[in-house]
């Protein structure tokens, strides 16, 4: 895969991908991170998927403009915890704490967003292996290793060998779309595909999953929009 940019005001990086499989040029726009993949069949001209890049530039940067503004973790910014938005703010002791819709992070400030991106980790490490323990156990199953990754094109996967894998940025969104998102890899377990079947197990375990499932195409895109780099330090 290579890259390209689209000049303009402001530029687009857009990741230019050859598939063998497909029979026409496409463009599509990640709604999770934005980003931009141009796929050309393997014997169309790349000039001629730039000039189709360029016919899409006004759709491209209409929806680009729509999506959520980036949000820098630090002091004074608000981020959502379990469905709810807390104000990040200075702490006393070792440890993050959470109190009522606050954060307290102690340490320095170029410390507060790896202090809270563990913390977060860790907590979403806790309620993830708590449900995928629970809707495991109603199906009579077991699974394997459970990781945690900060994925940009799924929230969840079940490998074939029972391993399952999660978006720790699901500690972001509200605690019954979680338990969706385990529920719905947990059935992998038992059915490797989205059949009647599978969607029937997802059913028994979560009930009433198709607002989660709408929560995540609507809202999904904007826990991307965290971002836990440190700022870059000024200088002297």
């Amino acid at each position: 895969m290579g890259r390209i940019a689209l000049h303009g005001n402001p530029p687009i990086d857009v990741d230019l991908r050859r598939s063998s499989r497909a029979r026409r040029i496409s463009l599509r726009l990640s709604g999770l991170d934005g980003r931009v993949t141009l796929t050309l069949p393997r014997r169309v001209p790349e000039a001629e998927g730039l000039a189709f890049l360029r016919e899409k530039e006004a759709w491209l940067r209409r929806h680009l403009a729509d999506r959520a503004p980036e949000v820098r973790v630090g002091l004074g910014a608000t981020l959502p915890v379990e469905g709810r938005a807390h104000r990040i703010e200075t702490g006393p002791g070792r440890s993050v704490r959470q109190g009522d819709g606050v954060l307290l992070v102690p340490g320095a400030e170029r410390q507060v967003p790896a202090r809270l991106s563990a913390w977060l980790k860790a907590r979403a490490r806790d309620r993830l292996a708590a449900a995928s323990d629970r809707h495991a156990a109603a199906l009579g199953r077991r699974y394997g290793q459970l990781a945690l990754r900060d994925t940009r094109s799924r929230w969840g996967s079940c490998s074939s060998e029972g391993r399952l894998m999660y978006s720790w940025r699901l500690i972001l969104a509200p605690p019954e779309v979680l338990d969706y998102v385990a529920a719905h890899e947990v059935a992998h377990l038992v059915e490797m595909n989205h059949s009647r079947a599978f969607w029937a197990l997802v059913d028994r375990l979560c009930g009433d999953w198709q607002d989660q499932r709408d929560w995540l195409r609507r809202e999904g895109g904007r826990l991307h929009a965290y971002r836990f780099e440190a700022a870059p330090a000024e200088d002297d």
